[in-house]
């Protein structure tokens, strides 16, 4: 991945993660036009990187993302508005359609926005004693746009819940209502992420990429039109060198040697 400038966000990638950090901790990394154009950016780079086999999404400092930041996006701050590659409804789809894992490494609070880049993830762990809300209502507003991708995750009562009161819940209560994948204490939180990074390396990146487009393409459709389709993705993925390796090497018993093609 060529190595890009930015200002709010850091991107590194190394042994084919790709790494993104939310770079303004002085605001609790809050998400205002200048960290959506440079993620998408960044996303868009590392979709393009064939070594990047997956996105490790997290913050700096002790939050993860404290949601929108009102005085970026009022212009309170002085600041010139940056010049915009999309909005945060593209920064949702992007992570919806992306084509390679992204996880999130929710190393602390969680909240309105911050909470949507966890919910539109592929996988998300928390360290313990993070929180997780939908405080939006108490400044009067409403979580909007982070509605379609919690609803995907949460159940209609408990996501109206969540939005009506305004309620934070600690990352063991986000992992029952499905909001995390798992929950560890803070000091296991980069072993935890790097157990789902290598297990996703070990993996054919061909079959993971048709299994994510695929899985993005079904996700709103009924029983009688997903199926058809995925009969379609199917016959392209037993087409790919990788699972004609797959299925040798569990015919003779060793591990598969994957092209990627």
């Amino acid at each position: 991945m060529t190595a890009r400038a930015y200002t709010v966000i850091q991107a590194f990638s190394a042994g084919g993660v790709l790494r993104l950090t939310l770079n303004n901790p002085w605001r609790k990394n809050a998400i205002g036009p200048a960290m959506v154009s440079e993620l998408l950016d960044a996303l868009a780079a590392g979709a393009a990187d064939e070594s990047v086999r997956c996105v490790v999404l997290t913050g700096a400092g002790d939050a993860f993302c404290a949601g929108g930041d009102f005085a970026q996006i009022s212009g309170a701050d002085g600041a010139p508005p940056p010049e915009m590659k999309g909005d945060y409804a593209d920064l949702l789809l992007a992570f919806a359609n992306s084509s390679k894992p992204i996880v999130a490494r929710v190393n602390g609070h969680a909240l309105g926005g911050g909470l949507g880049l966890v919910a539109a993830s592929h996988f998300a762990i928390g360290a313990r004693g993070a929180k997780l809300g939908t405080p939006e209502i108490n400044v009067g507003l409403f979580p909007m746009m982070i509605m379609a991708v919690l609803q995907r995750h949460v159940s209609r009562r408990k996501l109206l819940e969540m939005m009506l009161l305004g309620q934070r819940l600690d990352a063991d209560e986000a992992a029952q209502c499905g909001l995390l994948n798992k929950v560890v204490e803070p000091g296991a939180l980069d072993a935890a992420v790097d157990e789902v990074t290598s297990a996703i390396a070990s993996k054919s990146p061909i079959a993971v990429r048709l299994g994510l487009e695929a899985f993005a393409a079904q996700d709103d459709l009924d029983l009688e039109s997903a199926l058809p389709l995925l009969r379609e993705r199917l016959a392209g993925c037993l087409a790919t060198d990788d699972a004609r390796e797959g299925l040798l090497a569990f015919l003779e018993k060793r591990k598969p040697r994957w092209s990627g093609k």
